[in-house]
């Protein structure tokens, strides 16, 4: 074979394969690189809503979240709440994914831990809880879920 026609031969190959790549990827999509992970969720601003209890003798309460960057960069929240058991904590804000976590405590050593999932909008997450304020002696262990929105 010359050196033309195995060139040609390449260029026919390489043209089928990325003919083939491109059909299944569907059309007008790219497919994505082999090693790309789930995009991240951005969770700064403020997100607000009521957490229910799964215990009938504990009140519901709404908490409001403020997530910002602190000066390391790290995600975290300043909260307000209207609980019997929790004042406003401040919270460490891990995220992976859709996926996040929000854990602290208040200065009495009341702690809360949320997590959930951000929904395909960005603007929901649906989430549960377990509250421990078994510290201060005022509540025990609490748990249950409830829906926090960005506004």
């Amino acid at each position: 074979m010359t050196r033309k026609s195995l060139l040609q031969l390449l260029i026919a190959f390489l043209s089928l394969l990325l003919v083939g790549v491109l059909q299944a990827a569907g059309p007008g999509q790219a497919s994505p690189p082999a090693d790309a992970s789930p995009r991240q969720a951005d969770v700064r601003g403020t997100w607000s809503g009521t957490l229910y209890s799964k215990h009938s003798n504990v009140v519901p309460f709404t908490i409001t979240v403020q997530i910002s960057a602190d000066s390391r960069g790290r995600l975290v929240g300043a909260s307000t709440l209207s609980s019997d058991c929790l004042k406003g904590a401040q919270l460490q804000v891990t995220v992976s994914g859709s996926q996040v976590v929000l854990a602290g405590s208040d200065d009495e050593g009341d702690s809360i831990t949320v997590h959930g999932a951000i929904d395909g909008t960005g603007a929901r997450l649906k989430s549960s809880y377990i509250l421990n304020g078994s510290a201060s002696g005022r509540c025990e262990t609490d748990d249950g879920t409830g829906d926090l929105m960005k506004r």
